[in-house]
């Protein structure tokens, strides 16, 4: 199991994107020789990760700029998901992990049935995670609820920090 440590080598995935094709994180590595901002959100019935997205969408080509390729991830259903990624136009890859394969991977909080408090049922919570082009951790932010997590703008500022600020 990974550690999650900043400098450590994250888990791969293979996950099934909106349209059914399989996507995995080494294989977007090997593509595009970058980093890859893994953005895990709560389901397309949550109208705070649709915003987050679509302000992500907004900042895609300045993340691209930095060589940095977005990818979000839920345990919502495929269907749900797809309509959500046809409604609002996200051209970055969406991916469905029905089966909380990732979201344990990557030791993301779960909102199970038997959780403190009642919140739309069962759900994996909002997660952030900047790799570097050999599947490095270099940002970490996990959620335990829906509040606090990261703007697309604090994103940026994140992606500037580190990149300034990155040890050779």
């Amino acid at each position: 199991m990974c550690k999650f440590e900043l400098g450590t080598q994250v888990p791969d995935y293979r996950l099934p994107d909106v349209k059914g094709q399989i996507v995995s994180l080494n294989e977007q590595l090997n593509e595009h020789q970058s980093w890859q901002l893994i953005i895990f959100f709560r389901g397309a019935w949550c109208p705070v990760c649709v915003q987050d997205l679509k302000d992500l969408q907004e900042s895609k080509d300045y993340f691209e700029g930095k060589n940095i390729y977005i990818t979000a991830i839920s345990t919502d259903r495929k269907e749900n998901l797809q309509a959500m990624t046809e409604e609002n136009g996200f051209t970055f890859p969406v991916l469905s992990d029905e089966y909380l394969v990732v979201l344990q991977a990557f030791q993301v909080h779960y909102h199970s049935k038997d959780a403190p408090y009642e919140d739309h049922g069962a759900h994996g919570e909002a997660a952030y995670f900047l790799v570097n082009e050999e599947g490095e951790l270099l940002y970490q932010q996990r959620q335990t609820s829906p509040f606090g997590r990261p703007t697309a703008t604090d994103l940026r500022k994140i992606v500037q920090y580190i990149k300034k600020n990155l040890k050779e």
